[in-house]
């Protein structure tokens, strides 16, 4: 209980249950407001509208986006979503409906106090009793002339919760948590009881009060918010396991030693290393997008180096096809179409990209060139970055998300619900791209009522005059970079120029954090902050000093994606096996063992193609081009759309439309029409007949049947096969008068295994 010189808290005033009397002389919202206060003067003070009565509209989910802060309202009743507007809810309050929410002579028959407590019908229910503390709040306003004192009162600068993390070992199952107000006038609040708490997921439930309760083992963020500031509280449930013992792993590096410190806290031990095999296999997926041909498989298995996989890392890394595979990468992300761009801007484009990689360039001089590219789209490639972005709003939300891993899309209506952006930076931060402007030579769209399609050269330039209207104020917005504090901005210089200086630069944490956290995702399959680009204070990393450490480092080997990649490839993490023991089979976010996942479709149609010794084919292309080289997605005019067979299976496993500038737009799900596809559609089953594939040149080669299915599975499942379980294969080859029908089946049944689909 903490005393406030007088009083009681809001937690024991609250449990006492004092119930207001008739003449409410000494009333319960008094007591509670009085000890609320850790320092000031001795005097009860009043109660607030900005501090006491916005809290409680928000405790009480009055201003939530399903009741009354939707932007339509409900039942007439109208609040800002979350308070986010103190001063039209005032209005609202005390004005609206001819001023009957609100009774001065008799307050307990106010309609802000009777539809709550159900005294009159409400279509929201309950939201608190006559005996809780909302109840007394919102009396004693009333009572007391309901003040506006959004002028006067001490502004609320942050919260600090307690605790901000913590771990619960079974049998602890609950935990409180604390909130304390910062005021501009220097004092300090316990603001519990008026907090509002939201966790993440199932695993756990909030009381009124703020005592979380387990549901579930696993890790869990609690957002708490108190009028417009938040925090997270993260969580982690841990089974007792009274009998656990720590395997001590050795760390290869310091993202070993981070992870598995939190492991050992956790009570969990990390799955053992992956065979030679498997790691061949993962490595050449993750880097190349194909897998090892079955010599490389076979003479990367009798290497006995002790450092050959690291060797293994680095050849990848130089050959020409990583750079064609993480290319496709970017240009997902940078929506790298044809209908926006045209065919000739998609290959200009891609080759920029793709170049860029090959040639090792810092990440941060290619961010600059995108954020800054100007001039014909044509003949300076970097300049299609703006071409799908057409308006400065789409701009800015690329620009947050691509380089800064924000998502800012909910502050386009109101605050961020979830995060600290208001709309003011959301409109001062699109007016950073207000200026970007193009001359278009020629557009010979197909579709002329198609205003989304692109078809001609056309000039990227910076325009002195532009600029975007904030609704909230009605004014033009002041152009200002995300978070970047009292930064003065040149009004003389090119704000792209200004913006790409202030995004590479070293000190931008956000920057940096935000691309070595997409390097790990690519790599690991799963983000430190995941989703990828929705960084935010409510959405915290799973391990944040490890990826401090990544960004250092990032940072330190100026933005080298290549040493990134050979850093954590390096680790004993990225190495685990998939298989999981007693201790981490249900853990998914704290990298105990690798998590198996499919192989996206670019992979999986260009290791078909190898494997079987088929070149691939797609409309406009050479033959022989792997998925993975395809500079865009289709050709752009509707009518040139055919899908062919290729075509129909990369999108139905998963190629993105690249519509949105996101990861999370690319799907390696799976559905039955993939399952549909690979077992009797056109594209594998034609790979496998293909009467000059891989089959043929192996019975030519004069090799016995044993050799032939060996072959087979050291190029499909980059190991060899089992001596016993392919002794009834054999036995049914041998036996058979079509020695290519069988081996055409066994070749089918290898590509449909869940062995060769999965990345493990």
């Amino acid at each position: 209980m903490n005393i406030a010189g007088v009083g009681m808290s809001a937690k024991a005033c609250k449990t006492s249950r004092l119930t207001p009397s008739k003449n409410y002389s000494v009333s319960f919202c008094s007591l509670c407001v009085l000890s609320l206060f850790v320092a000031g003067g001795s005097s009860t003070p009043a109660v607030s509208f900005q501090n006491d009565v916005m809290a409680v509209l928000s405790k009480a989910g009055c201003n939530a986006g399903t009741c009354h802060g939707n932007k339509n309202g409900k039942g007439g009743f109208k609040l800002s979503l979350r308070g986010q507007e103190p001063d039209t809810d005032f209005w609202t309050l005390t004005h609206g409906l001819l001023g009957r929410r609100i009774n001065p002579i008799k307050p307990e028959r106010s309609m802000i106090l009777a539809k709550p407590t159900v005294e009159i019908a409400h279509e929201g229910g309950l939201r608190f009793n006559k005996e809780s503390q909302e109840y007394g709040i919102l009396f004693d306003w009333i009572a007391s002339g309901f003040q506006n004192d959004l002028g006067s009162a001490p502004a609320v600068l942050g919260i600090d919760v307690e605790p901000s993390q913590a771990i619960l070992i079974d049998p602890s199952k609950t935990i409180p948590i604390t909130v304390t107000a910062r005021f501009a006038d220097g004092t300090r609040r316990d603001v519990t009881s008026l907090s509002v708490f939201e966790a993440s997921n199932g695993l756990a439930t909030v009381e009124e009060v703020g005592v979380v309760r387990r549901a579930g083992f696993g890790e869990t963020t609690i957002l708490v918010r108190y009028l417009q500031h938040q925090a997270p509280v993260r969580l982690t449930f841990v089974p007792e396991r009274p009998d656990f013992a720590w395997n001590n792993p050795p760390n290869r590096n310091y993202i070993d030693s981070q992870v598995f410190s939190k492991l050992r806290t956790l009570r969990i031990n990390p799955s053992v290393l992956c065979s030679d095999t498997v790691f061949l296999r993962r490595a050449f997926l993750d880097l190349l997008g194909f897998l090892p041909s079955a010599e490389e498989a076979r003479r990367f298995a009798r290497d006995n180096r002790p450092d050959k996989r690291s060797e293994l890392v680095d050849g990848l890394l130089e050959r020409p096809e990583f750079a064609d595979f993480w290319a496709l990468k970017w240009c997902d992300l940078l929506r790298n179409e044809a209908h926006s761009l045209d065919q000739k801007g998609v290959q200009n484009f891609h080759h920029w990209v793709r170049q860029n990689i090959a040639e090792n360039t810092p990440l941060d001089q290619f961010a600059r060139a995108l954020v800054t590219g100007r001039g014909s789209t044509y003949k300076n490639p970097a300049a299609n970055y703006y071409r799908p972005n057409r308006d400065p709003a789409t701009r800015a939300k690329a620009a947050a998300q691509v380089f800064l891993g924000v998502r800012l899309q909910c502050a386009e209506c109101h605050n961020h619900p979830f995060d600290r952006w208001t709309q003011d930076d959301y409109y001062d931060w699109a007016d950073v791209f207000a200026r970007v402007d193009y001359k278009v030579l020629e557009n010979k769209r197909d579709i002329g009522s198609d205003k989304h399609e692109w078809k001609g050269e056309q000039i990227v330039y910076y325009n002195r005059k532009g600029s975007v209207l904030n609704p909230r104020t009605g004014t033009n917005a002041k152009a200002r970079f995300l978070a970047s504090g009292n930064m003065e901005i040149n009004p003389g210089e090119s704000l792209l120029d200004q913006l790409a200086t202030w995004l590479t630069s070293p000190e931008n944490r956000m920057f940096s954090s935000a691309q070595a956290n997409r390097v790990w995702y690519h790599l690991m399959g799963r983000g430190l902050v995941d989703p990828i680009d929705d960084f935010r204070a409510t959405n915290p990393a799973t391990h944040p000093e490890l990826l401090n450490l990544l960004a250092d480092d990032f940072v330190e080997h100026k933005f080298d994606l290549r040493h990134l990649i050979r850093l954590i490839m390096d680790s004993r993490i990225y190495q685990l096996s998939s298989e999981p023991n007693e201790t981490n089979e249900s853990d998914l976010s704290n990298y105990s063992h690798v998590v198996v996942r499919r192989i996206s479709a670019e992979q999986l149609l260009d290791s078909q193609s190898q494997i079987t010794g088929v070149p691939l084919k797609f409309d406009g292309f050479p033959e022989g081009m792997r998925a993975a080289q395809l500079p865009g997605v289709r050709p752009e005019g509707k009518r040139e759309r055919h899908k062919s067979e290729v075509d129909q299976f990369l999108e139905i496993f998963g190629k993105p439309p690249r519509l949105m500038t996101t990861e999370a737009e690319r799907s390696c799900d799976c559905n039955m029409g993939q399952a549909f596809q690979m077992i009797s559609g056109p594209t594998v089953n034609e790979l496998v007949r293909e009467k000059n594939n891989c089959l043929k040149h192996l019975l030519e080669s004069g090799k016995n049947n044993r050799e032939i299915v060996e072959e087979l599975y050291w190029a499909v499942l980059s190991s060899p096969p089992d001596a016993e379980g392919i002794a009834p294969i054999l036995e049914y080859i041998d036996e058979s008068d079509n020695q290519r029908t069988e081996l055409e089946d066994l070749l089918w049944g290898l590509l449909n295994s869940k062995e060769f689909i999965f990345r493990r």
